[in-house]
């Protein structure tokens, strides 16, 4: 597809009328009119004059609200995982090691795996075990948070890998996204095939933008698959701070469009990883992991020291990137709040979040509203993570993923789901911020749901869980009211039309 095709094809749309449709929590059936792109009228069902040359679309009852937004994740990662190894199940090192063993054959270049989640495991991953099944095939294990990797002695040569691999064959944090990074090595062409089939699988669950902070240089990857026809969805790309040099001297500012896109893509933020993640244990906490050594990181571990995070944040915010800050641990967010905090009293006024927020002082909540600083957060992940941090943040998990009281706080609350982490789907995020369950389980802490309404309007992009006049036709109808659902029903909320200003990107009606 050439630029100008790609062009045409994002054009506003015609005029479109949506009639018979319900907004979340009323009964009373209405007609939207959309025309330009933009909600030009909502009204009582019938009482719209004629829209000369528009296409009626009949809803026929169902829910109408704001198009979803993830905003947190690694698109690029999660438009792999289904080409790799599944080890979502596997629930020990030798079971990884049986599925790695099936899987060897004589052909391979590598086997790359991803999923395994080893917190709760009751045998330790070592490099020997996957040696003896796999000969001279490369072996690389990604975890499912991404912190670390498992590899074989074949894999860590091949990376250049092979001392930090050690007799473990663990990898960790920097090694680890170093070695994640040369995994994302592909042709442009393969991996732009890949985005667009996760983007457009995105726009069947209702979404209409992410916020894409894989570890890319992603202004020219989403240039070129602009030009190339994406379009399924509105992107903002993180930066990361080795490409800082790269961002100033290419005039990358948070907000601003990247030119020959349509508008779909736009510059995000500036993304910085201070510690590590709860399955991994490196999560940087107060208080230390139970049965670690002190030879084994007991209170987690500092990616970016404070000394260095406040300098990172001060260019950020001087060459124009808002920052993200990532911080799972009670003391990572507790010095991320501080770095934030000496970079706003220099002169810092743009928007900035903290990633993931998972553990977190009490005294912290006030700061967050304080300073105006989003907590990005990824509900999915309480589920994915309740019995690992019923282990290793024992007694403390009162203060894990505290949604309702950050939102009680007044701090404002960004709902994604960090996929690969967990699946890109936004009602998955909502029903477990509403639910705090999964499976028949339990709710886990459930004083820290948040309802419907909460949960939806922290799935858009600041536009609240509205329909109204004048706002963007990025909508998705639904065939249940997402405020009466019940969280199963949230879960798996089947969506019937999703539209990207006015322009049909899932189409099931």
């Amino acid at each position: 597809m050439t630029g100008a095709d790609a062009a045409a094809r994002r054009s506003a749309p015609k005029s479109l009328v949506l009639a018979g449709g319900r907004l979340p929590g009323e009964a009373l059936p209405v007609d939207l009119h959309l025309d330009g792109g933009v909600v030009r009228a909502v009204a009582p069902a019938g009482s719209l004059p004629p829209a000369p040359g528009a296409r009626r679309l009949e809803l026929a009852g169902r829910w109408v609200v704001p198009g979803l937004w993830d905003r947190h994740v690694h698109l690029s990662q999660w438009a792999m995982v289904s080409r790799r190894l599944d080890l979502g199940d596997v629930g020990s090192a030798a079971e990884a090691v049986a599925l790695v063993a099936a899987s060897v054959t004589g052909g391979d270049d590598e086997i790359v795996g991803f999923g395994y989640r080893d917190g709760l495991w009751p045998d330790a991953p070592t490099i020997d075990a996957l040696d003896a099944v796999s000969g001279d095939v490369p072996v690389v294990l990604v975890s499912a948070d991404l912190h670390s990797c498992w590899v074989n002695r074949t894999a860590a040569r091949r990376h250049g890998l092979a001392e930090a691999a050690g007799e473990s064959g663990v990898l960790r944090e920097d090694d680890c996204f170093r070695l994640v990074r040369e995994l994302d090595d592909l042709p442009d062409d393969v991996l732009d095939a890949w985005v667009d089939e996760a983007s457009r699988a995105a726009a069947a669950r209702g979404v209409v933008g992410v916020v894409d902070l894989e570890m890319r240089w992603n202004r020219d990857d989403w240039a070129r698959r602009a030009a190339n026809g994406a379009d399924a969805l509105r992107v903002r790309f993180g930066v990361y701070t080795r490409d800082l040099d790269r961002a100033e001297a290419e005039g990358l500012r948070t907000g601003d469009e990247v030119a020959g896109t349509g508008g779909l893509v736009r510059v995000g933020p500036y993304k910085v990883i201070t510690d590590g993640s709860l399955n991994t244990r490196t999560a940087w906490c107060v208080d230390p992991y139970p049965g670690l050594g002190p030879d084994e990181h007991p209170y987690g571990l500092v990616n970016v020291p404070y000394d260095e995070l406040v300098p990172h944040l001060r260019r950020a915010d001087r060459i124009g990137l808002a920052p993200a800050v990532h911080a799972i641990g009670d003391r990572a967010n507790e010095r991320a709040l501080d770095a934030l905090e000496a970079v706003r009293h220099g002169g810092w006024h743009g928007r900035a979040s903290i990633e993931h927020a998972q553990l977190l002082r009490r005294d912290d909540l006030a700061r967050f509203a304080a300073l105006g600083i989003v907590a990005s957060v990824q509900p999915e992940h309480a589920m994915d993570d309740r019995d690992v941090a019923d282990v290793y943040w024992a007694g403390r998990t009162d203060r894990a993923f505290m949604l309702r009281d950050l939102a009680a706080a007044g701090v404002d609350l960004a709902l994604g789901s960090d996929a690969p982490v967990a699946p890109l789907d936004p009602w998955i995020a909502i029903a477990a911020a509403v639910g705090r369950s999964r499976a028949g389980r339990e709710p886990w802490h459930p004083e820290q749901s948040l309802d419907a309404r909460a949960a939806l309007d922290a799935s858009t992009d600041g536009v609240g869980a509205e329909v109204r006049e004048g706002m963007v036709a990025d909508l998705a109808v639904v065939e249940h009211d997402p405020l009466a659902a019940s969280v199963d029903d949230l879960r798996g909320m089947p969506v019937a039309l999703t539209l990207l200003g006015g322009r049909a990107t899932h189409d099931a009606l």
